[in-house]
């Protein structure tokens, strides 16, 4: 099997160091090719992926591979039970605070608005929106989907290791020439995955994933998004 290890990057602002090009080069993407991902390609990523750190190696994660006819199963389940009930749906957790205050909330407002505008999609136009949501549920075209999940009776510092996890896998697929999205919204899902694959009450849906090939001609695919400088975000302390 010949995987793809290199991606073209920009060689302006290039680093000397591999991983830092591919951390720069990840991209959450929306819309998907049709070409195939083999499986053995998707365990190898895991098997990479279970190295990601985790508090005394409690490796929280767990996870459901879709692809083929359980693929298709899950979306139809879940894009009817989005359509029916859209508007009742409620994650497993918070995914911000209600309200979203600031900064964040400006934050959050202006990728909203880069993505509509990337779709298409006025903030107004409530009927496309909620399409553009039911792709979600879809993979959006991607040909593999990975759902998460973790035992519901641990505490909220467990996440963190999941984020670990989650990134690793985004890492490990991006050397191997394929594209990801992280996609939190799934927890919405729960109860339909829970019923379509057997999850027990006892574990909690964390997110699912996208693996493919991205279709970088969508322009969603293409949104140039502000990362804040370490100036922003870091303390440097020498006293």
């Amino acid at each position: 099997m010949t995987l793809e290890l290199q991606r073209h990057v920009q060689k302006d602002d290039e680093s000397p160091f591999y991983i830092d090009e591919l951390i720069k080069c990840r991209r959450a993407k929306r819309g998907f090719t049709d070409k195939s991902v083999p499986t053995e390609v998707v365990k190898d990523i895991l098997s990479i992926a279970r190295f990601a750190p985790s508090s005394s190696n409690t490796q929280p994660w767990k996870c459901y591979v879709l692809t083929g006819k359980a693929r298709e199963r899950v979306v139809a389940a879940a894009v009817k039970n989005f359509n029916d009930n859209h508007d009742k749906l409620t994650p497993e957790y918070p995914f911000f605070p209600e309200p979203l205050h600031e900064p964040h909330l400006s934050v959050f407002t202006k990728f909203r608005g880069q993505l509509g505008d990337a779709q298409g999609v006025e903030r107004s136009d409530k009927e496309s929106r909620r399409r553009d949501v039911a792709r979600q549920f879809m993979f959006f075209g991607a040909p593999v989907g990975l759902i998460f999940t973790m035992d519901r009776k641990l505490v909220p510092a467990s996440f963190i290791c999941y984020g670990a996890f989650l990134q690793t896998v985004m890492l490990a697929a991006q050397g191997r020439g394929l594209d990801t999205l992280p996609q939190q919204i799934w927890s919405l899902q729960y109860q339909v995955l829970r019923k379509e694959l057997g999850i027990p009450e006892s574990d909690m849906v964390v997110c699912g994933m996208c693996i493919g090939y991205a279709d970088n001609g969508l322009p969603e695919n293409n949104i140039a998004l502000d990362k804040f400088g370490p100036e922003k975000f870091a303390t440097f302390l020498d006293v």
